[in-house]
């Protein structure tokens, strides 16, 4: 399956979610099907579901949804444990398992389909993340998706796709930008105050 047809599936039955993607395909695929304010890209590799985790803490109201992948993943496994000890019930990691490194020119990671490797699904429930669900197709992940965003969490989504990237426009907005649009979407839906404003360069 495709990783666009996932998200456009998605996209279908998110509205109120937070969408927290990784660097790589997933961010421009998501920006082209899914809703703005509410989409935060994550560019540091390994960092996506962290800072989904954290934000699911943070506003605990709303349910996050993490469109992460398996190079990014491989990158930061210390956060499986750690989303199965926080236990957020808002959170929903789902991880587009193409088995390379997409953003980096196609180099295989440990999931590679013939290599003795990870097993991410394997991995979440060993870390202590009682819902685990594995995807090979689009209809089964969107069943999978539309019950996690229903049910409490947390929950873990593997999904197998082919690799490539949809053609699709860029992003229109830049990443600093995009972190305080999303803020000041949490503050208009929240009905709370955050510092929405970067701080002047002298000040950094």
């Amino acid at each position: 399956m495709k990783r666009i047809d996932c998200l456009t599936a998605a996209a279908r039955f998110i509205s109120n979610q937070l969408v927290v993607t990784n660097n790589g395909g997933a961010t421009v695929e998501w920006a082209s099907v899914g809703p703005a304010e509410s989409h935060l890209q994550v560019k540091t590799l390994g960092l996506c579901s962290s800072i989904g985790l954290g934000l699911a803490l943070a506003v605990p109201s709303r349910t996050v949804v993490v469109f992460d992948g398996d190079g990014s993943l491989l990158m930061n496994l210390s956060t499986l444990p750690t989303i199965a000890r926080q236990q957020p019930p808002n959170f929903v990691h789902v991880v587009f398992d193409n088995g390379v490194y997409e953003a980096s020119g196609g180099t295989p990671t440990q999931t590679a389909d013939g290599r003795a490797g990870a097993d991410l699904a394997g991995l979440a429930r060993a870390a202590g993340i009682a819902s685990v669900q594995v995807a090979t197709t689009a209809e089964a992940f969107t069943e999978q998706l539309r019950s996690a965003l229903a049910s409490p969490g947390p929950h873990f989504i593997h999904a197998r796709v082919e690799p490539g990237r949809a053609k699709v426009p860029p992003m229109a907005v830049d990443e600093v930008e995009n972190k305080y649009r999303l803020i000041r979407h949490i503050e208009r839906s929240q009905g709370i105050s955050i510092l929405t404003r970067p701080r002047p360069a002298s000040q950094r």
